[in-house]
């Protein structure tokens, strides 16, 4: 971890996620401020499954990346 980032996801899609956690040896939490979280399942040594979340966007973001020209 380089640097604390602060995101906010849909809870109902992360629970989905984790009926994956039975079959999995392992789990890995990917998260960057700039890309979605990536939630690796590894299976087996050749065999894992992945799930992209992208963070929730408050509207004033929204706002804030939009450009207007006159």
């Amino acid at each position: 971890m380089e640097e604390p980032i602060s995101l906010t996801f849909a809870l109902r899609y992360m629970n989905s996620f984790t009926k994956a956690t039975s079959v999995a040896n392992q789990v890995m939490i990917n998260l960057s401020p700039n890309l979605p979280v990536v939630v690796k399942y590894k299976v087996t040594d050749m065999d894992y499954g992945k799930f992209y979340l992208t963070p929730k966007i408050e509207e004033k973001d929204i706002e804030a990346q939009i450009e207007f020209t006159p």
